[in-house]
């Protein structure tokens, strides 16, 4: 990997981290609003946000419209994953606890990812990206198990398809993450600049989660607090976590920019502990641990194996580039 492709991975390695740090307290913040559904705190959410997304990119969406216009099927599975991937985040969360619809939604990202790419793309399956994703994995699964057996036996009377359900619709979130990441990944490698495809992937995503914020949102205006949530959530996970996600998107390929994700899994741990007052035992921290382990070797330059063989065979997250790429 040339300096320059190292320098913008890691750039886009950060951005993509920025935005998970964001992403992670959106767990939190939405326990206090506990009388808002799950579905109002998504449609709220990535709603409003993606909205804002479009507002915000409107001048490039227009500038770049007809190479969307041509490009309108990956616009499309890009903006219904974008809709659907908050519903289901958050009713994951609601039916299987903040912890374990967490790791279950962000940790399966990753291998849905990757699996995407290699469908669609052809592209193989990398060591390094194996070691990363095994240790973010391992850490996540980690995490839910230490949560899990934190949670509050009294708590525990639903009739036993609460956390199966939750689970399931966690694995709904991580695919449509992916999708949708992988769409967007798509349409930027295309030339289209990360703020019009994230704002027209974004914009559309939010047009669809309008009709849901209309027979689901009215507690969001109950109170001020309820209010606070809604708009925090819609403005700085959603609308900057998006922006920056959009930039890290620019320069590393989607199943990286997802493995990193996987950082918001230690976020929304951390944040239970300090804010909600939840308690993280020792095998969480080995979690989170791991977890940071895994965005070190997803972070690392690719090694050149003998002097002169990056020149002829430079790569893009350890993946080989053919040499006519690498003039972009």
């Amino acid at each position: 990997m040339t300096g320059a492709g190292f320098q913008g991975s890691a750039w886009g390695a950060l951005f993509v981290l920025a935005a998970s740090v964001l992403w992670g307290t959106t767990g939190t913040a939405a326990t206090f609003a506990p009388d808002v559904s799950p579905l109002a705190i998504g449609a709220v959410a990535m709603g409003l946000g993606g909205l804002l997304q479009a507002a915000f990119a409107a001048r490039s969406i227009i500038a770049f419209s007809a190479s969307l216009r041509g490009q309108w099927p990956t616009v499309a599975l890009g903006s219904v994953a974008v809709a659907t991937y908050p519903l289901a985040f958050y009713s994951s969360m609601h039916l299987a606890g903040v912890a374990v619809g967490t790791v279950v939604s962000i940790g399966s990202a990753p291998l849905a990812s990757a699996v995407i790419e290699r469908i669609m793309d052809k592209r193989r399956f990398t060591g390094r990206w194996a070691v990363g994703a095994l240790l973010g994995l391992a850490g996540a699964a980690l995490l839910c198990f230490a949560e899990s057996g934190q949670g509050d036996p009294a708590s525990a009377t639903d009739s036993g398809w609460s956390t199966p359900a939750g689970i399931g619709l966690g694995l709904v979130a991580g695919l449509t993450y992916a999708l949708y990441s992988w769409a967007a990944h798509r349409l930027i490698n295309t030339g289209v600049p990360s703020r019009a495809v994230m704002g027209a992937v974004f914009g559309m995503g939010g047009l669809l989660l309008m009709p849901v914020l209309a027979v689901t949102g009215s507690p969001l205006l109950a109170t001020w607090q309820n209010s606070l949530v809604g708009t925090y959530m819609a403005l700085v996970p959603m609308f900057a976590g998006y922006v920056l996600f959009g930039w890290g998107l620019a320069r590393v390929r989607a199943s990286t920019a997802t493995t990193i994700s996987l950082a918001e899994t230690v976020v929304a741990a951390i944040l239970a502990v300090v804010v909600v007052g939840e308690r993280l035992p020792a095998l969480g921290w080995v979690g989170a641990a791991l977890i940071a382990g895994s965005l070190f070797v997803l972070a690392l330059p690719a090694p050149m194996r003998r002097k002169g063989l990056a020149e002829e065979s430079p790569t893009e997250d350890g993946i080989p580039v053919p040499a006519a790429q690498t003039l972009a």
